[in-house]
């Protein structure tokens, strides 16, 4: 299991990742306001191994997710400290749980366990390269993260949909490869450098929906639209059931 401790909760007033607004504006005659964030578009990729019939999915802890889940269980969630206040001041977050159970140093009891935060997800990643085609970004994603080596014409675009409509309004565009295990060349799990740990897992294709619609497995919703596409256009070519 992930061991995550020492959690500070400050305020984000630079990030190259996201940028807060508030838009003033008129609509049929009422004037109304709403807070917004500037973010990157993205890609996804749908990979299906037609070695093992299996899909190809990361697994990785997200601290959004991670601080949602205590939240919900905290009656007064943690008010965010001064920036650059981590010596002094800051507010901590608890502590996630050992794989043992026991308490690390300084942890709240009764927070979630660092699995709360684990996600299962399509290989994906930010388009933040303008010399580089969607298709391009999808390729290194698929290498960096799983591991395959997949041409840029092996991708096929399923569709493009707007992500986060009420906080951001970016658009993320999903492909579907299919790989075999001749196309591994390494062993995924993104780039180090960058903060990334992943965990490359696959899902059969015959509990693929079971997997899709089983809310005790934590995922996100492009896993289960994915899921859904490739059962009505791509199962009927396997002949395999995908437990719908």
């Amino acid at each position: 299991m992930e061991q995550i401790n020492n959690i500070e909760v400050g305020p984000c007033t630079n990030s190259n990742y996201l940028k807060p607004f508030r838009v003033h504006y008129n609509q049929n005659g009422t004037k109304k306001s709403w807070d917004f964030m500037r973010t990157h578009d993205s890609v996804s990729v749908l990979i299906f191994n037609t070695t093992s019939h299996c899909f190809v999915l990361v697994k990785q802890f997200r601290p959004a997710v991670y601080m949602c889940e205590w939240e919900r269980t905290k009656p007064q969630p943690p008010e965010p400290a001064e920036e650059g206040a981590a010596a002094e001041g800051a507010t901590s977050a608890p502590q996630a749980d050992t794989p043992g159970g026991a308490a690390q140093e300084g942890e709240t009891p009764g927070q979630p366990p660092a699995s709360a935060g684990v996600t299962y997800e399509l290989c994906a990643g930010l388009v933040d390269k303008p010399n580089l085609s969607l298709e391009e970004i999808a390729r290194q994603e698929v290498l960096e993260e799983c591991g395959y080596d997949v041409p840029v014409t092996k991708l096929r675009r399923i569709t493009s949909y707007r992500s986060g409509v009420g906080v951001t309004g970016a658009k993320q565009t999903m492909f579907y490869a299919e790989v075999s295990d001749d196309n591994r060349v390494g062993e995924g799990g993104g780039e180090p450098q960058e903060g990334e740990l992943i965990e490359v897992v696959t899902v059969p294709l015959h509990e693929a929906m079971t997997f899709a619609y089983d809310e005790s497995v934590p995922k996100t919703m492009g896993v289960v639209f994915s899921f859904i596409w490739f059962h009505n256009n791509m199962s009927p070519k396997y002949k395999i059931s995908t437990n719908v």
